[in-house]
């Protein structure tokens, strides 16, 4: 009795439990999903029921665009599936499923990038960082099939003297591109790096960070003088009006002035052993280091001194004529 008794209770442990049982069914059953994720142009009964067995590769709609996302009521899945022999589908309360077909998107940014290393090294064009290319006709967002090849070009001309090309692009592997228009014709130019106002600026205006971009811009726009760096242009002051997106070039700043003229101003005088401050007039507008003429209040006399600070000019036993403010003007 025993024995018969240690059997029963080892086949009873073994045995599965009306909820594993209940458990099982429920997990091999025929389950609606929510959402579907699909690659080919054909929406299959696998793509959207769980467990669907033997049919699972039965084609039952047409799949969105590629790159698009599309709604399908539960009821249309149910009865589009009855008719293979799935019996108690459960629709788990979901009303619609979502339907999106992968891509891979091919940019405007990748047909440009694609083509300036084609252009990079042609007659008469540089690097393809300093150049910028024109499309006669728009360029659109490309959706591709993921597993298809990278951007290529299938054919390239280019004309160095018009600075035109005719360029028609493939993707290996896509069936997609191979049927919308890839070729496009249209021009490329040579760009330069540029320091471009955000606000109007007065003459002698100081220039700060906050109130410049950078920015590439043609290069024909700086045939009258190069474009200036952005080291040389912070902290510096306009030397005529400068109008807020225009480009600013080398010869538009200057040094700020630190010295108006007709100003009064700090003179100081430095000899070995000696420091004398007096009351000058400037007779000349100077910027730092700026070598100007100014007068001794006191004595009626003009001197030439360095300007060394905000209304200050410093001046020495031997102070050497500079030709700094008048040279700049000669170049004005």
């Amino acid at each position: 009795m025993i024995r018969i008794a240690t059997l029963a209770t080892v086949l009873l442990a073994a045995a599965p439990s009306a909820a594993q049982l209940a458990a099982l069914e429920q997990a091999e059953r025929p389950t609606l999903k929510r959402t579907a994720t699909i690659t080919g142009e054909i929406v299959r009964i696998g793509d959207l029921v769980d467990h669907a067995g033997a049919v699972a590769d039965v084609a039952i709609f047409r799949a969105p665009d590629l790159g698009q996302t599309g709604s399908v009521p539960a009821a249309s899945v149910i009865e589009a599936v009855r008719a293979h022999h799935i019996i108690g589908l459960d629709a788990r309360g979901i009303g619609e499923v979502s339907v999106t077909r992968a891509s891979r998107a091919i940019t405007v940014k990748d047909f440009e990038a694609r083509l300036l290393r084609a252009l990079e090294g042609q007659p008469g064009l540089g690097s393809a960082k300093d150049l910028a290319i024109t499309f006669e006709h728009g360029v659109r967002t490309l959706q591709v099939e993921p597993d298809a090849s990278e951007l290529a070009i299938a054919r390239f001309q280019f004309d160095a003297q018009a600075r035109r090309f005719d360029v028609t692009f493939e993707v290996p592997g896509s069936v997609v591109a191979r049927r919308v228009p890839l070729r496009f014709i249209g021009a490329v130019s040579e760009t330069v790096e540029a320091v471009i106002p955000l606000r109007g600026f007065a003459q002698n205006e100081v220039i700060k960070a906050s109130d410049v971009t950078v920015e590439r811009r043609p290069k024909t726009e700086f045939a009258a003088g190069p474009a200036a760096a952005l080291e040389d242009v912070l902290n510096f002051a306009a030397k005529r009006p400068l109008r807020p997106g225009q480009a600013i070039r080398a010869a538009d700043v200057m040094r700020p002035e630190l010295v108006v003229r007709n100003d009064t101003v700090t003179m100081l005088f430095e000899a070995p052993g000696i420091l004398l401050t007096i009351r000058g007039k400037a007779l000349e507008a100077g910027a730092l280091g700026d070598v100007i003429n100014v007068l001794n209040v006191d004595s009626k006399r003009t001197v030439q001194a360095i300007v060394s600070g905000p209304g200050r000019v410093t001046v020495t036993r031997a102070t050497p004529r500079l030709a700094a403010n008048q040279a700049r003007k000669q170049t004005q």
